[in-house]
């Protein structure tokens, strides 16, 4: 499967950005501008989300794949991997799976475990619609608000809305198989035996609870040389919220 993908800069080690589940490339451009004066940057859709390509198959050895194959077929022998909450468990698996591939890994607020289903509100917000029948966003926006009442989680979801060419709207993000595959998404990663031998970081917000401290030991036990950072006031979605700090940290990181 070949990935949507955009390029900000065009000089320096290459260091592709993976995003989180419901998202898109577009929710990382701020910060791919920042890190494009010293890197190549690459911003991945990962598959059913974006403008990539919709598959039957929703799991991280799969998606890992997808970023191995992206790789190959522009002869990319390294490069610096950057993954946030789902895309960061995708980093970690390709780390694993294809190690010779990644220079350093960054993981922003996500470990291997297993977690908790954690999204069935945003499910049954984004069920609600049906977008072959709406006229406008603030329609979509009115019929999520019962199910989620986060209005900035709202704008967020409503960006996977796209206008079709007759009328209405549809999604971008393969939102059946989301939600078929669910299971697979907070399933933890990494086998016995499996370790990454390369330099990693694990960012965490500090106002989320996405990466405990009794995780850290798992983390250790498959990324040996793993550091872990708190953004102070931040929660999960750190890039978003704290995106001078994040800059900062990985641009010290890379160096």
């Amino acid at each position: 499967m070949q990935l949507n993908h955009k390029t900000y800069g065009s000089s320096g080690p290459t260091l592709v950005i993976l995003h989180g589940l419901f998202g898109n490339l577009d929710n990382w451009q701020t910060l791919a501008r920042k890190w494009a004066t010293d890197y190549t940057v690459i911003l991945l859709d990962l598959r059913n989300h974006g403008r990539s390509p919709h598959a039957e198959e929703m799991t991280y050895p799969l998606m890992a794949q997808d970023v191995a194959e992206f790789l190959e077929a522009r002869s990319i022998d390294r490069c610096h991997l950057l993954g946030h909450s789902m895309g960061g468990k995708v980093a970690m698996q390709a780390a694993l799976s294809y190690p010779t591939l990644v220079d350093k890994l960054i993981v922003v607020d996500m470990t291997p475990r297993l977690y908790g289903r954690g999204h069935d509100d945003v499910f049954a917000a984004l069920k609600a619609l049906d977008p072959a029948t709406l006229t406008d966003r603030r329609e979509a926006d009115a019929l999520m608000a019962p199910h989620m009442a986060d209005a900035g989680v709202r704008q967020f979801l409503l960006k996977n809305l796209t206008r079709r060419d007759d009328a209405g709207f549809r999604w971008r993000m393969n939102l059946e198989v989301l939600d078929r595959d669910y299971d697979q998404l907070v399933a933890p990663i990494g086998t016995l035996g499996q370790s990454y031998p390369g330099p990693a970081l694990f960012v965490r917000g500090g106002k989320s609870g996405y990466v405990r401290d009794e995780d850290w030991p798992g983390v250790i036990s498959l990324f040996p040389k793993a550091e872990l950072a708190t953004v102070a006031g931040a929660g999960h979605w750190v890039h978003a919220e704290r995106p001078g700090e994040l800059e900062g940290l990985v641009r010290e990181f890379l160096r």
